[in-house]
């Protein structure tokens, strides 16, 4: 039987084709792609533990005969003894209090006596004279019966639009010999990293920066980034775009295929290997694709449309897409 670290080892190899397809089917996702860089986590944390303490496999208890520790509750005592019985002092209060509620009789026959007045028991209540009254005195409107609480300020609400974002430290991690991360990069014009045909390269929330890619790599990922710059000498499978703002991308070597969705501002240099590179894109604009032209090192620009014309054709029972030729 395998050992488990090889076979948790395996296991995240195959979870990784999972993991690619739920980045791919939730591109722009912040909440998918965290979730994915945690599911990552998971299986490298759990090989370390399983390095550290269970290398063969799990051990139950090492020695015969011992009881681990903590595994059976030390039994507690018996129940606690019973309370002691009522001193005679607090019987006594008890029964002086018992003997005397003839006070509350004696209540009840007064306000019984009280109400046999009839009308006569308004005599003993207090006339409200004209200076009393708040329809014949205005004075008394201004005035407060209540006093108002002045040491208590409102409190005031806070938005949680206020609270300010968390930002994260910036990151260059190969995570098991599979995929470089480089995360949260700012004002960095500095990156560069070695790839091969094993390594997929993942670029999140990076600004203003340049990351260069030497060797051919997998693919390459550029996800939530704004104004940064990726070159790379070549990819065996496809470079994706997904929800950024002004990038740039430029291949020296060849590049099957160009994947630009939700991204506004993109500009592709390709190279003379990669001139067959097949490019799709989805709610986009501002593309353009970058030929070289001669061997002085110019471009020729060629913008990749963005507006185009639907009707439906009669005949065969489908709709029919072309270009708009109106800019």
């Amino acid at each position: 039987k395998p050992t488990p670290g090889p076979y948790v080892k395996e296991m995240f190899d195959v979870a990784m084709f999972y993991v690619n397809r739920v980045r791919a089917e939730n591109k722009g996702d912040n909440n998918h792609a965290e979730w994915a860089k945690s599911w990552c986590d998971v299986f490298v944390a759990l090989q370390g533990y399983i390095k550290q303490w269970h290398t063969t496999g799990l051990s139950w208890n090492s020695a015969p005969g011992s009881q681990p520790s903590g595994t059976t509750p030390k039994s507690g005592g018996g129940a606690p003894p019973p309370p002691p019985p009522p001193s005679n002092d607090l019987l006594a209060q008890m029964a002086n209090k018992q003997s005397g509620g003839g006070g509350k009789d004696q209540g009840r026959q007064a306000l019984f006596a009280e109400l046999n007045k009839g009308d006569a028991i308004t005599s003993g209540l207090k006339k409200v004279t004209a200076d009393m009254q708040t329809h014949k005195n205005p004075q008394l409107r201004t005035q407060s019966t209540v006093p108002a609480d002045k040491g208590k300020s409102p409190q005031k609400s806070v938005s949680p639009s206020g609270k300010a974002g968390i930002e994260k430290p910036p990151k260059i991690e190969l995570k098991n010999q599979k995929v470089w991360e480089i995360e949260y990069h700012k004002d960095n014009r500095q990156i560069q990293i070695q790839a091969d045909l094993k390594h997929s390269v993942y670029i999140f929330r990076c600004e203003n920066s340049v990351i260069q890619i030497k060797g051919k790599a997998n693919s390459v990922t550029v996800d939530s980034c704004k104004k940064t710059s990726v070159v790379f000498d070549a990819l065996l499978s496809q470079v994706e775009v997904i929800n950024c703002q002004s990038i740039e991308l430029q291949t020296l070597g060849s590049l099957p295929t160009i994947s630009i969705q939700k991204t506004d501002g993109c500009q592709v240099y390709l190279s003379k290997e990669s001139l067959n590179a097949e490019i799709v894109t989805s709610k986009s604009s501002e593309m353009n694709i970058l030929v070289p032209k001669g061997a002085d090192g110019d471009f020729t620009e060629f913008p990749v449309p963005e507006q185009f014309k639907t009707t439906y054709n009669v005949k065969e029972n489908k709709l029919q897409t072309q270009v708009s030729d109106i800019v």
